[in-house]
């Protein structure tokens, strides 16, 4: 058992001595720290992480609204000040402990991004995906770096949470009122057709139901996190008000998403709360609410008919029309990924759009492979799929350390983190069937959960007891 520990903690980077490695690199001396002295007299950098907290928080407000050429300058914009940020550090042990091993299979998987655009036949096309690529991950290592403030992670949650709540809005809007579908959302033949399906400000409804999914969680979580009963009933209005737009999106892969997302965050709150329970339920709550839960998925399929008609389609296979889409455009995904296994194609949709017309099936166009772990692999390879699995792994890990270690203190932080957990697993799930991911509405999202876990990371070795940065998530 020490022996699997001990290769799992490998594995995971957990044990790795970051510190003492970036404490003794040239690289990081040489660069983090380089204009030090200016930083003593600016005053922009003196409020340099209020500043990046502002230019995040036009990140996320914007977001459903804005056009993505908004959104890409906007993140440049973090971009350029996390480099100033960087680049006007001082080399303190607060600094050198921010890097996490999230950071660095975040900074493995650029490099294998990066080596698939040198090796792509359309090296133009995916030099300017690296670019955009780069802009993501960057944006990740400027949210890892502010949320590791207590306060100002509250206000980008709660920012989030409010946009959410405004888009759900204008959605139930939509279903109560009609709205005129954008694009063949449904198959034609089927008895839901004319069923109007949501999409709100994001124009799509499989889109806005991956927007979504994280405000679902972050407002059930907040129930238990926010302090006072009219922050609690604020969580819950969000929850009710967010939980219905999405499943009025009708998004079956959002849908999938939610369930998943859902039976985890139950399953890790009943953990959460075990160590105040009898022995009777610390035994029998957890297979009580999970087998409720599903309970009542089933008897909605049963009894409503629209639930029961979609969950059905997704079993149609090729008789469903998007099946059928999917399925001819997976055919040729697959035979991408044989002609180039290793490192792909090269990252991004324009590298796609310039590949796939060579091997789609008639009448069968796509803008992606409708996977996010197909879209991986023609993109980067196998190589590129396993850094990117590796880094799904050490993520999750790091989450669960992290939340075990709260849960000995009962810190309400600790909610946020089985928050991210499930929102993670919901949206991987959703991803099987679908790339919205890769749309700056949810792929923003995705590097903001992903940055969220890796602010609460400490070294394995480091006293556990030190809770001092934890303060109430609401004041």
């Amino acid at each position: 058992m020490f022996f699997m520990n001990l290769v799992w903690q490998r594995f995971t980077l957990s044990s790795l001595p970051l510190k003492e490695y970036l404490a003794t690199s040239y690289v990081h001396r040489s660069l983090v720290g380089l204009l030090s002295s200016w930083r003593q007299t600016s005053v922009l950098i003196q409020w340099g992480d209020a500043i990046a907290a502002a230019l995040l928080s036009l990140v996320y407000a914007l977001a459903p609204f804005a056009s993505s050429t908004l959104i890409g300058l906007l993140l440049g914009a973090c971009v350029a000040f996390w480099l100033l940020l960087t680049l006007s550090d001082e080399a303190t042990p607060a600094n050198v402990s921010s890097v996490t091993p999230i950071h660095l299979l975040v900074l493995l998987y650029w490099g294998v991004a990066a080596i698939a655009t040198a090796l792509s036949p359309v090296k133009k096309a995916a030099l300017n995906d690296l670019g955009t690529l780069t802009l993501y991950l960057l944006l990740f290592a400027l949210c890892a770096r502010i949320l590791r403030s207590p306060r100002l992670r509250s206000w980008i949650i709660i920012l989030y949470l409010h946009v959410s709540l405004i888009v759900s809005v204008y959605g139930l809007r939509q279903w109560f009122f009609g709205a005129t579908a954008l694009a063949t959302w449904v198959d034609p033949e089927s008895p839901l057709s004319k069923t109007t399906r949501v999409y709100s400000y994001l124009g799509n409804p499989n889109l806005l139901a991956g927007y979504l999914l994280p405000a679902v969680i972050f407002s059930l979580v907040a129930i238990f996190a926010w302090q006072g009963w009219i922050k609690k009933l604020l969580a819950l209005t969000m929850l009710i008000v967010n939980t219905a737009c999405l499943i009025l999106t009708f998004s079956r892969g959002g849908w999938i998403g939610l369930v998943v997302a859902i039976l985890a965050v139950m399953a890790l709150l009943v953990y959460w709360k075990s160590v105040e329970m009898p022995r009777f339920w610390r035994t029998w709550s957890l297979p009580i609410v999970l087998g409720g839960l599903i309970g009542i998925l089933v008897l909605a399929v049963l009894f409503v008919e629209p639930v029961r008609l979609r969950v059905f389609s997704i079993f149609a296979d090729r008789q469903d029309s998007s099946n059928n889409f999917r399925r001819n455009v997976w055919d040729a995904v697959f035979e991408m990924i044989r002609d180039r296994p290793v490192f792909g194609i090269g990252p991004g949709h324009n590298s796609f759009n310039k590949v796939y017309p060579l091997y789609q099936r008639p009448r069968y166009t796509a803008l992606s492979a409708y996977s996010i772990l197909f879209e991986v692999t023609v993109e980067t390879g196998f190589v590129g799929l396993a850094c990117f699995l590796w880094l799904i792994i050490v993520t999750f890990n790091t989450a669960f350390l992290q939340m075990r270690r709260l849960r000995q203190f009962r810190s309400v932080e600790g909610f946020w983190l089985i928050g991210a957990i499930a929102i993670l697993l919901g949206m991987l799930a959703h991803g099987t069937v679908d790339t919205v991911w890769y749309r700056p509405e949810v792929n923003t999202l995705w590097w903001l959960i992903v940055a969220l876990i890796a602010s609460y990371w400490t070294p394995l070795a480091q006293n556990q007891t030190n809770l001092s940065n934890l303060e109430p998530t609401v004041n």
